[in-house]
């Protein structure tokens, strides 16, 4: 073995950063562009809310690639009568239906379509809210176009829905996987993977909470840019750590963990508030979707170190390799935060 290589064998506490960052810069490069290149990254959503007339508004977003949108439409399997026009709107990837209707038969209990789903590759998020409160939240698939709204959910429903809805949220925001990569490119020991993993999870359970029962607000633009930041400030400390320095994140990265989970809390309360929450199990489906953001988190987590283990017996780094991964997440971190900034001032 030359001096330019390193043996997985003798250093097995930095096998770990580098492996995982070679495996996450396909995703780095990726995650920025997927939105934009395929309307399968981004699903369809349909809202259908009840106000104290009895009557309901509709929201319906269909993904767009240029001036061509998915043909999708709503179909209702009892009697619905449109009170509106529908009124169309363009976003930058997205068109977006809106349109006031009353149920001549309960809306409760009927089955709702998106007709047209079934021959494209994309998923629908379906949210019906009732004017007591009640919410009822569904992902519909190709293979399962329709939904059955429920005269009520039960708890075991609401636990299964919400926790489906935290694992995709988190397995499918690139950004909140990036900051935990980046953590773990500075990360050596098990242990101290253990405190930070921790570490992040009690802070943005705290955030996600205080956020859900509205005693703690910010706007989503600038958390959304400041959680890019974070990813960058941490890959920067990965970079630091290459080149021999040290630093509070590098000696404590649960700390760090703990600060900027605070942070991320408050991106997952925004998606939780999107989806709603129904007014009489409030605690459960917050907790279901706490859980399901920690198990899909674990389960990235557990996923790398899978492979770590089956290359481990295998691989030899070149040293010059150690800080690419750094660099790639960075790159696409400092992506993120000018695209943020610019949507906010732009």
């Amino acid at each position: 073995m030359t001096s330019r290589e390193i043996s997985i064998h003798a250093v097995p506490k930095r096998v770990l950063p580098i492996v995982l960052g070679f495996l996450l810069i396909g995703l780095a490069i990726v995650a920025p562009a997927a939105p934009a290149a395929a309307h399968e990254v981004r699903p369809a959503y349909l809202a259908i809310e009840e106000d104290s007339t009895g009557e309901f508004d509709v929201l319906f977003k269909t993904p767009m690639r240029g001036d061509m949108r998915l043909d999708l439409s709503v179909a209702f399997s009892g009697k619905v009568e449109a009170l509106t026009p529908v009124v169309s709107r363009a976003t930058s990837d997205a068109m977006v239906q809106s349109w006031r209707i009353v149920a001549l038969e309960p809306l409760a209990g009927q089955t709702v379509l998106i007709d047209g789903l079934q021959t494209t590759m994309t998923d629908a998020l379906l949210r019906v809210r009732f004017a007591d409160g009640d919410t009822f939240v569904e992902r519909l698939t190709p293979a399962s176009p329709q939904a059955t709204i429920p005269t009520g959910q039960s708890g075991l429903d609401v636990a299964v829905t919400y926790a489906v809805q935290g694992i995709e949220h988190i397995l499918f925001g690139f950004d909140h996987l990036l900051f935990v990569a980046a953590l773990l490119l500075i990360i050596g020991d098990w242990r101290v993977l253990i405190k930070t993993i921790t570490a992040f999870t009690i802070a943005h359970s705290i955030t996600l909470t205080l956020a859900t029962f509205g005693l703690v607000a910010l706007p989503a633009g600038p958390v959304e840019a400041l959680i890019a930041l974070s990813i960058l400030l941490v890959a920067a400390e990965a970079v630091r750590l290459r080149r021999g320095e040290t630093s509070l994140t590098i000696t404590f990265p649960w700390v760090v963990a703990f600060a900027f989970g605070l942070l991320h809390g408050f991106g997952f309360a925004g998606a939780l508030q999107q989806l709603g929450l129904p007014q009489g199990d409030i605690p459960l489906a917050l907790f279901s979707f706490n859980v399901g953001v920690e198990a899909g988190q674990l389960f990235f987590v557990g996923a790398v170190l899978l492979v770590v283990a089956g290359l481990r017996q295998i691989a030899a780094i070149p040293r010059e390799a150690l800080a690419v991964p750094a660099y790639g997440i960075g790159i696409i971190a400092a992506f993120w935060v000018a695209e943020r900034l610019h949507a906010m001032f732009g």
